[in-house]
This record gives structure tokens, sequence and C-alpha cells, in this order.
């Protein structure tokens, strides 16, 4: 390329590069010389640190980094490792005019003469926050996904056992098991349609509703305001519901034709606590008295709801009559990915 001299004294080869350069605005090009101090400043280091180029020329290097990298001497580090291996990499926080944070990957580079003569140093580097936090929230997923894939087994397994050993016949243990595991599987649907962040109750009980060929029947009568549940509550009240459903099919209101179930829920503020407050009720049904051995739906209704709040259950004269009170704040809880942020200095 022809290099001309302007009136100015600076070639056109200069220009040409300053342009590229100037262009570059995804990367902040910062020079320095051998004592640290700013002697360019791009306009990719203005839009990603905030300074202009009248700010920085002349202040020194280490203005944005964080304080602990400073106190550590990790700027001067970088020089060094510059000056005597050709480059240094970078992969660090670092700060911004306004205070604030970002994750930089970069290089810092010995700027020589033609004859080698180091003159100064160069520092490229570029804003790689959002990959960065998108790497760190796909690791997350990936742990919460295996952590729920342990549980779904380990739930599964239990069914099974469970369903298995209380069994009449071998045609009675693969009704409740298809029936239970489809009740889950049902449950689990409707959270991967919610991004497994959560889903209301009243979806729960239209989803159990479902599960027993119900859905739309007058027979089971719900009314509540849109309560959300976390992923574990929400699949522990449709294995609940799916058992007291299919109770009242077998013994209970539902086992007769004019007989239907009424559930009810409120939230209530309690000495400063929201509440979840919510009933069953059977109503037309008939007195079939407290069972003389609690089988396995029996402990999973018991156990499922206590791990949430207090629970009364009676075996009125005409079913089942149930009770319960759980603070929202346990019935609520779901996956955090705001974790990442725990993850800056």
């Amino acid at each position: 390329m022809k290099t001309d001299i302007s009136a100015d004294g600076v070639s056109s080869r200069e220009r040409f590069l300053e342009a590229i350069v100037e262009s570059a605005i995804d990367y902040a090009i910062i020079s320095m010389d051998l004592d640290g101090l700013v002697t360019s400043w791009s306009e990719g280091a203005r839009q990603i640190l905030g300074w202009t180029a009248e700010e920085m020329i002349g202040v020194p290097a280490t203005v944005f980094f964080t304080q602990e990298d400073r106190t550590q001497g990790v700027p001067q580090q970088e020089m060094i490792s510059a000056l005597t291996k050709g480059r240094g990499s970078d992969e660090r926080w670092h700060l911004r005019k306004d205070g604030t944070m970002f994750w930089a990957s970069g290089e810092i580079m010995a700027l020589r003469t033609d004859d080698n003569t180091v003159i100064g140093l160069i520092k490229i580097l570029r804003d790689k926050t959002e990959e960065r936090e998108q790497a760190n929230r796909q690791r997350l997923i990936m742990h919460e996904l295996g952590h729920r894939m342990k549980n779904t087994l380990s739930v599964v397994q239990s069914i099974a056992t469970q369903s298995l050993r209380g069994a009449s016949s071998l045609e009675d243990a693969s009704e409740k098991l298809h029936s239970r595991i489809s009740a889950y599987a049902k449950a689990h649907d409707i959270l991967l349609q919610k991004d497994w962040i959560s889903a209301t109750l009243g979806n729960i009980v239209e989803a159990a509703a479902v599960s027993i060929g119900m859905e739309g029947s007058d027979r089971i009568r719900w009314t509540g305001p849109d309560v959300q549940l976390g992923p574990q509550a929400a699949l522990s009240f449709s294995m609940v519901l799916h058992e007291l459903l299919t109770n009242a099919c077998k013994y209970g209101a539902l086992a007769n034709a004019d007989g239907y179930i009424d559930i009810r829920w409120a939230v209530e503020n309690r000495e400063g606590l929201q509440v979840l407050v919510a009933s069953w009720r059977e109503i037309g049904g008939r007195y079939v008295g407290e069972p003389t051995r609690k089988g396995f739906g029996s402990r999973l209704i018991l156990s499922s709801l206590k791990a949430y709040g207090d629970v009364d259950i009676n075996f009125g004269a005409s079913g089942v009559v149930l009770n319960t009170t759980m603070p929202l704040e346990k019935i609520q809880i779901h996956a955090d990915f705001s974790e990442i942020d725990k993850q800056r200095p």
C-alpha cells in the first residue's frame, strides 16, 4: 500500500490502521507505555468501559481492574507476562466507569518497533458477560435435570414397590401401578409446559380429574384463587389428589350416581404469614369408617401433605373430609437460576 504523508505529518497507512481500530467497537483496544499509563483508547473501549479517551489518556490502566485484583497485583503480573513471554491472557471481572462489573476475555501483548525494541503494551478485551452467564445457566440446568431425574426415579420405584406390596392380585397391582404412574406423568407434563418453574393448584386439580376420566364433570367441583406451586409441591399434590379421587371412585362420593367432591382453597394472612387453607369434602357418599390398616395411598396422602403444613382427615357420614393449612413459602419453592449472580465478586 502506498504511504502518503498529510500536512499534519500523519501517513495514510496510520490513518487506515486507526480507522480499523475505531471500527472494532466490539473490542476495547488500549495501548499503554511501559509504566502502564494509557496512550490510546479506542471507541470500543469507550463503549465497553464507559470512560472517554480524554478521561483515560495518561491514566494508569489499572483503573478498570477490581480492587481485589489491584491489591493482588494482577495488572502488573499481566504486564510482566506480556514483556517476558510476548503476551498474557485475561479472563476475569472488570469494572466500568459507573462501578458495574462485567466478565472480560482478552490478551495483553508487547508493542515492538521494527528492530524489536519494546515501546509499550496493547491490551485487547471483549465483554463476555452474557456468554459466561449462559454457560453458568446451562450448568445449573443440567445439574437440576440430574437432580430431578434421580428424584423421579426414586418416586417411581417407591410407587412400584408399594403398589405391588399392597395389591391383592396381579391385575390389581397392574391397575394401581398404571394409574399412579400416569398421574405422576401428567403432573410432569404440566410442569414442562410451564418451563418447570411452577403450576397452579387449579392446573393440578384439572389434571387429576382428567386422570380418572372425569374432565369437566360437575361431580368434581373446585373453587379458589390462582395459587402457584413449586415443582415438588405440584408433584406431591398431584399424587395426593389422584389417591383421593381413586378412593372416592371405589368407596366414597364418586362410587354412586349422586355424590360429588367439593374442593376449596383460599389464601389467608395468619400472624403475618401467608398460608394456603384448603379442604376436600365428599358429599353424598357413604360412611366407610376409618381404615383399620393404612395402605400406601393413605400414607402417601398424609406424609405428602404433612411435609408442607398441618393436615386433618376425618371419615364423615358421607365420605372423607380433609383440611390442611400450609405456609405459601413452603409450597412455592422452586429452582432459582439467579444463583448465577452469586458467582460475581
